[in-house]
């Protein structure tokens, strides 16, 4: 069967190799803007899986990606390669976090390192992995989490010799996979952890405080068999768990993306966007980011970072579908780094605004402001000193007031690492009304504004003297300042606070009672947040010469690959027993029932309901849509068991080297009821024919998934398919086949 396994959900190897060939990125001038092309790794590597950025202490921006070669036909294997840049649109190869043979004492001899996760934690970088391989078992497959420290973003990287995370055992055999780890910190200074993926699902477990050990009990906050890859942020009060979802590395015929839910704990129960749970059989999943028909495909495992505008960016691999192995065919699936604006609409993230992943020369993340300072220059220059000021190392260290000489105002973003282990507050002023203080005597992050004063309590385990950012927005009359470990949506103390008016003046540093450290100020102009999305699919005007509404038996325009005698048209419907048959792979013995489609751009749709039941393993049982050109290309949009989920799989199989190819895209959630629909459109530069997929649990509200493509050359036609297992019994009903302009 075609479909997500616990046992080949995932390839083998998770490829992430670095491409060596690119145009140079747009330079920024005056006038001009600086300006990126995805892949962000084409520079210096062909592929970059799983990666995640970090901003250092030296205001330099560090990428991390899974073990991998990093170009095509090295055959070397690299230990975590990092990538560095200072505009994070030009990125230089810097080197590999582990050397090889480098592994903890509990890691087999050859186990790989994958999908690392870097965050500022205690007073240190602490790199989490993957680590494939452990001495749990000869037989392989005992995955866990570890951990390295360094004092650097680029190392030296040590590894603490006790997982994390160790195996765990599985309930249906093997091992769990343990793998995907991504920390959090709350904001009451409690750190977690999330791991986990197709063989057990994504739990939670909290930290001990140097985020080494995990300690207490774990939580599921997402079902098995659906995602993996999950990242965590965040936003507005809420939590929001960022997944992965089908299939990573299937080449061709890849279909990952990132789906999202979000909950008031960072244990969750966390729901999406319709209410739908993401531990519930039926799970739940608001899409983030998936493939819209350009070169991109399987778009996911993604990280998060937020430029000095204050605009948030998802960073994340895709696969070229044009290009998809590293080296031979069904070798290493390549995927190369990709950025792309991610936006928050209605308190939901999309990215660019639903029209998903980029391809083409578009605004980069900014990196510089009006007030850019990393305080390499001893002399100071641009600022007035009131106090003892100083720098040293390539730090600012003092205390009093140190004040740009730039004048800022308007919608702006200031911020800035503090470490104010020797004084009694640190912070900002913005003009001459509004200062925002980090109060370690008080134990508060403290906003005043002429005479009024709003605070909020630092978690009581804030050490002064560790390194943290502080961030201040000021958009009309609203400031919202936070305090992070490392700007990586994982919030210590939020105030809000309305203003009397907006203030303008100059930027000022301030230690008020003694020494602070201070690095990596800046002022950049607000960004705009996007308000609304992109449209969605439309179905327009009803095409009855193509539509059959099933009102009196099947019309002449139906056509049957492999018939199906116990299809039967009654009662305005089409029903159809479920068949132990399918159509991936060389068997191809499931029933197809077609039909021509119009010519030029449509939506067609179907009400179908299928009564999968919730929680058992019903493998592979389903009924919906297909566009067909023949059994080696098509495109299945059906409402699906996946063993214990139910969900709405668009699955895709191709011609590839020889074989056929077949991998899915998850769009909605199914109910027992569920309307299906594909948006046909025609490429007008090349031709291709484009299906996107939707699902509704009501016919009225809509979830868009992904895109397949089918060259300009075929004809596809669209049908119903109904099959997958024949235990229990179950019958697909079919009410209407419409199609819209």
């Amino acid at each position: 069967m075609g479909h997500l396994r616990r046992g080949g959900a995932c390839s083998a190897v998770l490829g992430l190799v670095l491409a060596a060939t690119a145009s140079a990125p747009a330079l920024a001038g005056p006038d001009r803007p600086p300006r990126y092309d995805n892949p962000l790794s084409a520079s210096f590597a062909d592929t970059f899986a799983d990666p995640v950025v970090v901003r250092g202490a030296d205001g330099l921006w560090y990428a991390y990606g899974t073990t991998d070669p990093l170009r095509e036909g090295e055959k070397q294997f690299h230990g975590i390669p990092m990538a560095r840049s200072s505009d994070l649109v030009r990125w230089t190869y810097v080197g590999d976090a582990f050397t090889p043979g480098q592994r903890p004492s509990y890691a087999a001899e050859g186990a790989g390192f994958w999908a690392p996760d870097v965050r500022w934690v205690d007073g240190h970088w602490v790199m989490y992995v993957t680590v494939t391989d452990t001495t749990v078992s000869r037989d392989g497959g005992d995955f866990a989490v570890g951990a390295a420290t360094a004092p650097t973003p680029t190392g030296p990287w040590t590894f603490v010799d006790e997982p994390v995370v160790a195996p765990r055992p599985g309930g249906g055999g093997g091992w769990l996979w343990t793998i995907d780890p991504s920390q959090f910190t709350d904001v009451d200074g409690t750190p977690y952890l999330y791991y986990g993926s197709y063989y057990g699902g994504v739990s939670v477990t909290e930290l001990s405080p140097d985020g080494l050990r995990a300690v207490g009990e774990p939580t599921l906050v997402a079902i098995d068999n659906k995602f993996e890859g999950s990242y965590v942020l965040r936003h507005d009060g809420w939590y929001y768990l960022f997944a992965s979802t089908a299939n990573c590395c299937a080449g061709p015929a890849t279909g990952y993306s990132v789906h999202v839910g979000r909950s008031r704990n960072p244990r969750g129960p966390f729901v999406d966007r319709d209410g739908l749970a993401l531990t519930a059989s039926r799970a739940g999943g608001t899409p983030v980011l998936t493939q819209n028909g350009n070169r991109w495909i399987g778009v996911g495992h993604n990280g998060f970072l937020t430029d000095l505008s204050g605009q948030d960016w998802i960073v994340y691999h895709g696969i070229d579908r044009a290009d998809p192995y590293l080296d031979e065919p069904f070798g290493i699936n390549e995927r190369p780094m990709l950025i792309d604006r991610l936006d928050w609409v209605d308190g939901w993230p999309v990215v660019n605004a639903g029209a998903g992943p980029s391809d083409g020369d578009r605004p980069a993340p900014v990196t510089t402001g009006r007030v850019d300072e990393r305080f390499h220059d001893a002399a100071l220059a641009g600022w007035r000193r009131d106090g003892d000021w100083r720098v040293t190392d390539g730090r600012l260290r003092g205390t009093g007031t140190l004040t740009s000489r730039t004048t800022t105002g308007g919608d702006v973003r200031a911020e800035v690492d503090l470490r104010p282990y020797a004084a009694r507050a640190a912070g900002v002023d913005l003009g001459d009304r509004v200062d925002v203080r980090v109060d370690t005597a008080a134990g508060r992050l403290v906003v005043r504004d002429g005479r009024r004063t709003v605070s909020t309590p630092l978690p009581a385990a804030f050490d002064p003297g560790h390194r943290h950012h502080l961030a201040v927005e000021v958009r009309g009359d609203r400031l919202v300042a936070e305090l992070s470990p490392a700007r990586l949506g994982d919030q210590l103390a939020v105030v809000t606070l309305r203003l009397d008016r907006p203030p303008a003046g100059r930027l000022g540093l301030v230690a008020e009672g003694g020494v602070v450290e201070f690095d990596n100020a800046s002022v950049a102009r607000l960004h705009q947040p996007v308000r609304r999305t992109v449209p969605e699919p439309r179905a327009g005007g009803l095409l009855p010469r193509f539509s059959d509404e099933f009102d009196d038996g099947l019309d002449a325009d139906w056509q049957w690959v492999r018939p199906d005698p116990a299809v039967t048209v009654t009662d305005g419907a089409l029903r159809w027993p479920v068949r132990s048959a399918d159509l991936t792979g060389t068997g191809n013995t499931a029933g197809v029932l077609l039909r021509d489609a119009p010519t030029g751009d449509y939506v067609v749709e179907t009400k179908v309901t299928l009564d999968l039941g919730e929680e058992t393993v019903r493998n592979y049982q389903q009924a919906g849509l297909v566009a067909y050109v023949d059994d080696d290309r098509f495109a299945r949009l059906s409402q699906v068991a996946i063993w214990n989920t139910r969900q709405v799989e668009y699955g895709y199989e191709l011609p590839f080297a020889g074989q056929p190819v077949y991998g899915g895209n998850i769009v909605g959630t199914p109910a027992t009821t569920t309307w299906l629909r594909l948006a046909h459109r025609v490429d007008p530069a090349t031709g291709e024919h484009e299906f996107r997929a939707g699902s509704s649990r009501d016919g009225r509200t809509w979830t868009w998934g992904g895109v397949w493509t089918f060259p300009a050359d075929t004809t596809p036609r669209i049908g119903l398919v109904a099959h997958g297992g024949a235990e229990p019994a179950v019958t697909a009903q079919f009410d209407y086949l419409r199609f819209h302009r």
